[in-house]
């Protein structure tokens, strides 16, 4: 079992039994390492104790954290402005294919991948001449795998793994002592009118606010496709940089997420602690 796996566990455990308080001791011992350690590996992949963690996986702080966010976000989704030090105050610029090249399905676009490790487990970064054209998670840092998911998104397209391409700019999204960068990051997406215009909403959610699918649904004009915001959350393309782990339901509830539920928890809870460093 790889480390991020045993910490995934751990983080599935306290999602079933947070309201339990489970201490640090039965924690490591489930985690089959001695209670220093297991403090120490925990922290270092989410950013946060134990103790701290279960903080946000209460229903509660996610109900307060809607109602404090709410203007926050209001004036976010309308103006791009997040806080400072945050990941998207590096510039994003998000730009999509044509028709004809939805259509092609990736044909004669050359990517270069690489399989990096991150806070959320092995993630798989791809780069093509327009910018940054994917960002998928893997259970374990395996090629095949990350071909999958690649041909999943563009598959006509030729992929070839090359991770020096990709190294700094994993370096610089999944850094553990935040983000202070004016880089320029541009991404390049393929998907439906539709799919890219709730990408852009998503690209608007400051780190550390969450948002409801509705909430999403009413900035792009649409108050009652919430259920085809849902499907175009999930179908996402690049992980983490395009935020949908910040939707949640109404009532405060995390709901379901592409690459796992427990991951979606980690990412929280690493963007919370983040946002107490900044």
């Amino acid at each position: 079992m790889t480390q991020f796996e045993q910490i995934e566990s751990i983080i599935r455990h306290l999602g079933d039994h947070f309201q339990d308080q489970p201490g640090l001791e039965e924690l490591a011992k489930l985690a089959g390492m001695s209670p220093h350690h297991f403090q120490r590996v925990f922290k270092s992949w989410v950013g946060l104790s134990p103790k701290q963690f279960l903080k946000y996986l209460t229903l509660e702080y996610a109900k307060s954290l809607l109602d404090e966010d709410r203007s926050v976000l209001d004036s976010a989704l309308e103006s791009g402005l997040s806080g400072p030090g945050r990941l998207h105050d590096l510039f994003v610029s998000l730009e999509s294919v044509t028709p004809g090249q939805y259509k092609a399905r990736g044909m004669q676009l050359e990517i270069s991948f690489g399989i990096h490790p991150s806070p959320f487990g092995w993630a798989v970064l791809a780069h093509c001449q327009r910018g940054l054209c994917g960002c998928f998670f893997l259970s374990r840092p395996d090629e095949k795998l990350a071909q999958g998911a690649l041909r999943g998104y563009w598959p006509l397209a030729r992929a070839q793994r090359n991770d020096a391409v990709t190294r700094e700019l994993s370096d610089t999204l999944f850094g553990k002592r935040g983000i202070v960068s004016t880089s320029k990051i541009p991404l390049f997406v393929r998907g439906t009118p539709f799919q890219v215009q709730v990408w852009r909403a998503l690209l608007q959610i400051p780190a550390g606010c969450l948002a409801t699918y509705s909430d999403v649904a009413a900035k792009i004009g649409k108050p009652k496709a919430s259920r085809a915001v849902a499907s175009a959350i999930g179908d996402n393309p690049i992980s983490w940089l395009i935020p949908c782990h910040r939707v949640i339901r109404k009532g405060g509830y995390l709901g379901g997420y592409r690459w796992g539920l427990p991951r979606k928890k980690v990412m929280l809870g690493w963007e919370a602690s983040r946002g107490q460093l900044t």
